[in-house]
């Protein structure tokens, strides 16, 4: 009988599917489902979007192959953005486009990491880049996050965990899952920790048009001398755009990075969906003030969480911010998943157990707060008081 890779038959099926088995089995007996699960805005995308998209797709010019490190247009475009948001020298040159944050992540992962090698994470993690590792065969090493410093990655815990096969750090922020947000000093630090080590820091930047309103630029560190050694930075377009349906991502990183990355796109999808490059090109300005307006929404949706979970004090924020909070249940030793599924069965809440982002969260629900509007989001707390296991 054949075998399946034994790398991908091991790994546990899609966490997100299992979650929506839970949903589909609520009565409704607390109100309409509040749906916190996946990441997805949580309102339509702008209607000049939908006509951008229409229009292109139409086209007869975008049906063929397009250039695999993507458009030209979205490339120039969107290195101009990077440019004026870090303050910094970066060029379309610097920028491969993907098919998604998923993708950049995997196309970052085999271009300086082989089966055998190592990348460190922090403990929680985003498990979709976890398993990625896992199904490449390369190793994952982890340094846990406190709970008491609100989830912030510690640089004496990423040193001490730095082994020989180590050959990048992976970070997300803000954070997926916990949401915190991490200040530039900190970041400052492990860029210097990574640079003094050799190794690449891998930082994943998708929910970085929802930072804290007043936050400034989230770091310098594409100012830096010599930052194409050490840093690839990623980033989706899902998020600020509203539409993860159409699955655009991106690498910003050194002429180097960006060269072999060409290679790994050539054999995954030889280039990525050619007509939403080209709206998304169009929007990046033109959506400027829009874009801004969905970062005031989502400060106000942190707001209504907070003022919530204040009203349910059994339960905790670990951390919040962007798109997700991390909340410590009230029950103990339980299971997250237990917790996560009698919650969505019976309370009509769906959220991700802690679990799913490592082995020491069972603590911990995500609550992907930006799908629900402020209303949505005040109707937790009742429900949350109520709840119960038993």
């Amino acid at each position: 009988m054949p075998r399946f890779n034994p790398l991908v038959e091991t790994l546990a099926a899609p966490p997100i599917p299992s979650v929506f088995a839970w949903g589909n089995a609520y009565d409704g007996r607390s109100g309409p489902m509040i749906d916190l699960s996946q990441a997805v805005p949580g309102y339509p995308p702008h209607p000049d979007m939908l006509r951008l998209l229409g229009e292109y797709a139409a086209s007869r010019a975008y049906t063929g192959y397009g250039p695999i490190e993507g458009e030209d247009s979205l490339r120039t475009a969107y290195g101009q953005h990077v440019a004026e948001t870090y303050g910094a020298a970066i060029a379309a040159g610097n920028v491969h486009i993907t098919s998604g944050c998923n993708q950049a992540f995997i196309c970052a992962a085999m271009a300086i990491a082989g089966a055998g090698d190592a990348v460190l994470m922090t403990d929680p993690y985003y498990f979709n880049q976890e398993t990625t590792l896992a199904m490449l065969g390369i190793k994952t090493r982890f340094a846990a996050c406190d709970p008491a410093n609100g989830f912030l990655p510690d640089v004496e815990a990423l040193a001490s965990a730095i082994t020989p096969d180590v050959r990048a750090v992976a970070l997300v922020s803000p954070n997926n899952p916990t949401g915190a947000v991490y200040p530039a000093d900190l970041l400052a630090r492990i860029y210097d920790l990574c640079a003094a080590r050799g190794i690449w820091l891998i930082l994943d930047e998708t929910y970085r048009d929802f930072l804290p309103l007043g936050a400034g630029r989230p770091h310098d560190l594409f100012g830096r001398p010599g930052w194409e050694d050490t840093l690839i930075g990623l980033y989706s377009f899902s998020k600020s755009f509203c539409i993860p349906g159409h699955r655009l991502g991106a690498i910003t990183a050194g002429a180097g990075v960006v060269e072999q990355v060409a290679k790994i796109m050539d054999n995954l999808q030889i280039c990525p969906p050619r007509s939403a490059q080209a709206a998304v090109a169009t929007a990046l300005p033109l959506l400027a003030g829009w874009r801004e307006e969905n970062r005031r929404e989502i400060a106000r949706r942190v707001d209504a969480l907070l003022a919530t979970m204040a009203g349910a004090p059994a339960w905790r924020v670990g951390a919040v911010g962007a798109y997700f909070a991390f909340i410590g249940h009230p029950f103990g030793e339980t299971p997250s998943a237990r917790v996560a599924e009698k919650l969505a069965k019976e309370a009509g809440i769906l959220c991700l157990p802690g679990s799913y982002f490592g082995a020491r969260q069972e603590g911990y629900l995500r609550f992907a707060f930006a799908n629900a509007d402020v209303a949505t989001i005040g109707l937790l707390q009742d429900r949350l008081n109520r709840f119960a296991l038993d």
